[in-house]
C-alpha cells in the first residue's frame, strides 16, 4: 500500500513536471446527445442520453490525469472527501484547462455542504464548458443551498434547456412576476 501510494505520488510528480495535455474537444460528438435530448419521452431514454455524456466529460486528457480523476472519483463514492480533494487538487493544478477536475472538486464540496468553496469551481467548469449540464445543475444546487434562490432558478432554468428530464427539474419555481 505505502509503495502504491509512493509510486501514485512520483507518478503525479513526473506528470506534472511534463504539464497536462489540452483536453479532447467534444463538441461535435456531444451534438447529437443534446439534440436527441429535446426529443426523447421519457426519463429513461433521457437518462442514457446524459450517460454518454458523461463518458464524453469523464475523458481526461492524458493517462495521468485520467488516473486522478478516477481515483478522485472513487474516493468520492466512497466518502473518502480528504482523498477525493486531494486527487483533485492535483488534478486542477495539473490540468487547469479540463473541465471536469473543477466540476468533481465542486461536487466533493457540494456534498460537504462548503458550498462557498464549490461555486468558483462550478463557475470554473462553466467557463471551460458552458454546456456542462452537471455543472449547471450542479451550480443550481449549490445556489440554492446558499439561498441564493433567484440566481439558483435562472441557473437551473439554463440546464433544463439542455437537459428538460433533469431531476432536478422538480426544484423549479416560478421567478417574480411570472407562472410556470
Amino acid at each position: 500500500m505505502i509503495r502504491a501510494t509512493l509510486v501514485s505520488i512520483l507518478w503525479a510528480g513526473a506528470a506534472l513536471a511534463d504539464g497536462c495535455p489540452v483536453a479532447p474537444d467534444h463538441t461535435a460528438a456531444l451534438q447529437p446527445l443534446y439534440e436527441a435530448l429535446q426529443q426523447v419521452d421519457n426519463d429513461f431514454e433521457a437518462q442514457q442520453l446524459s450517460n454518454e455524456m458523461w463518458k464524453y466529460w469523464a475523458q481526461a486528457p492524458d493517462e495521468a490525469s485520467q488516473e486522478m480523476l478516477d481515483e478522485g472519483m472513487s474516493a468520492r463514492a466512497s466518502w473518502d472527501f480528504l482523498r477525493a480533494m486531494e486527487r483533485f487538487d492535483t488534478l486542477v493544478n495539473y490540468c487547469p484547462f479540463y473541465a471536469e477536475g473543477f466540476n468533481q472538486r465542486a461536487f466533493v464540496n457540494y456534498l460537504r455542504q462548503d458550498y462557498e468553496a464549490a461555486l468558483p469551481d462550478l463557475d470554473r467548469a462553466l467557463e471551460l464548458n458552458p454546456r456542462h449540464i452537471g455543472a449547471l445543475s450542479g451550480k443550481a444546487l449549490t445556489l440554492l443551498a446558499m439561498g441564493r434562490d433567484l440566481e439558483g432558478q435562472k441557473t437551473l432554468r439554463d440546464a433544463l434547456e439542455l437537459n428538460p428530464w433533469l431531476s432536478e427539474r422538480h426544484l423549479i419555481q416560478p421567478l417574480p412576476g411570472q407562472e410556470l
